[in-house]
């Protein structure tokens, strides 16, 4: 078992990754190189590209074995600053990315009080740049309080760093402030993230409804509560031709629609979690709170279409939607938890399982993590050519570790792989040139 050491701060003058197999979908590279980083930039990328580099300050990491791949980009964490630092904070949350291979992340607003305005924004962006390492990119509310009611001002959370709006957690129910948000976000070219659940469907609703929900005898979430969220704003956005996305999609019935409006030429985009690529509704036999998530987990048809989707690019990438919690709001009965699970140290072993069985391609793997979220979000990133800025994922494909307090960065133990052995880790982080997680 490996576990992971502490941020390692400071930075070589010139760090040569020799050796590894160095997968780059934006370049359509894959094959054993050696990666040079000088500068904080990406200078050399070759089977040579370390011949005649020597020197003091130049430190040399044998990437044998292990995979050199583009830096990780998530579209959809929680960091719970501000407002509810016990579960996690910005400076926590970037240690657990950086962990997890993540080099750049995107904090959802639904923070206490809600990130609706600038100065909230300025505030979480001043706060990662002390923390260093990984960057954070805040998404905005696209209501005020996330309500449903008022429109944000965009502009002004754009103009302090905000790279989208989403009201996460929350539906924008009203389809005429959600037409005028489109049409608003549009004049911004701001990514519009929507959390797609029609609210009157799930009222009181604790799990996808199925066969397993009236087991438990519990209120079940009806897959269309989602698929009629993304059939409205599809049609909303033919006139208004917004950045759409439809966040965490979890149906078949979505995916399907946003495989139809892709065909058409429709402006649409999608994400989808680790969870809802590998868990079904039957992890909630036993009431288990940690598989409590919103979307909830769904049937293995559901799980199927998203691998499907994810495989043929239907899905543009993957996003951990990490949602810390402490034990407060997870050990307790299943009506009264909190949804969500962390994600972020988790993902390379969980996705390597999908690569692992031929579920996945590696090439499709990295690149739903890299060049796919920056893509999708408009985020300078997700690739090693040169010149490009040196943000890097090490990935040693094989290492065994058990998931536990003592190998997650995370203030938040809330994850259904707690206590497991999971094959493949993060082996280094590399943010702007700097070493910021090393195994």
């Amino acid at each position: 078992m490996t576990s992971p050491s502490e941020r390692v701060s400071g930075k070589a003058d010139v760090i040569v990754l020799a050796g590894g197999r160095v997968i780059d979908p934006s370049t359509g590279h894959d094959g054993e190189a050696d990666v040079v980083l000088e500068g904080g930039k990406v200078t050399r990328v070759g089977r040579d590209a370390a011949r005649g580099i020597e020197g003091a300050a130049v430190r040399r990491i044998d990437a044998r074995g292990r995979w050199v791949v583009p830096g990780f980009i998530d579209l959809h964490v929680h960091f719970r600053e501000p407002g509810q630092e016990y579960k996690e904070d910005i400076a926590s949350g970037l240690r657990a990315a950086a962990a997890g291979g993540f080099t750049a992340v995107c904090a959802m607003p639904n923070t206490k009080p809600v990130n609706d305005n600038r100065a909230i924004t300025e505030q979480m962006v001043a706060r990662a740049k002390e923390a260093g390492g990984p960057r954070l990119f805040p998404f905005g509310a696209i209501t005020l309080g996330s309500k449903g009611e008022q429109l944000t001002e965009m502009a002004d959370m754009k103009d302090a760093g905000a790279v989208g709006v989403s009201d996460d957690g929350l539906c924008v129910m009203n389809a005429a402030v959600m037409r005028r948000a489109l049409e608003y976000a549009a004049t911004f070219d701001l990514l519009v993230s929507q959390h797609c659940e029609d609210h009157h469907l799930t009222a009181g609703a604790q799990m996808h409804e199925g066969a397993i929900s009236t087991k438990l005898g519990l209120r079940g979430w009806p897959r269309e509560a989602e698929d009629v969220i993304v059939a409205r704003d599809l049609v909303l956005n033919q006139r208004a031709k917004a950045r759409y996305h439809v966040a965490h999609v979890s149906t078949k019935g979505a995916v399907a629609l946003i495989r139809e409006a892709k065909a058409r030429g429709q402006r649409v985009s999608c994400e989808v979690t680790p969870h809802h690529l590998l868990l079904t509704d039957h992890e909630l036999l036993g009431y288990r709170t940690a598989c409590k998530v919103n979307p909830p987990l769904r049937e293995a048809e559901d799980v199927e279409a998203m691998v499907e989707a994810l495989r043929d690019g239907t899905i543009d990438c993957v996003a951990t939607d990490h949602a810390p919690h402490s034990s407060l709001e997870k050990d307790c009965e299943l009506a009264a938890a909190s949804p969500g699970m962390i994600g972020l140290e988790t993902t390379i072993p969980l996705l390597l399982g999908l690569v692992h069985r031929g579920a996945l391609s590696a090439t499709r793997f990295v690149e739903a993590l890299t060049s796919g979220p920056a893509r999708v979000s408009g985020i300078r990133g997700g690739s090693l050519r040169v010149g490009e800025r040196a943000d890097v994922t090490v990935i040693d494909p094989e290492t065994r570790w058990t998931v536990g307090r003592e190998t997650l960065r995370s203030k938040s133990l809330n994850s259904p792989w707690l206590g497991k052995e999971l094959r493949g880790a993060c082996a280094m982080t590399i943010a702007a040139g700097e070493v910021v997680f090393e195994r």
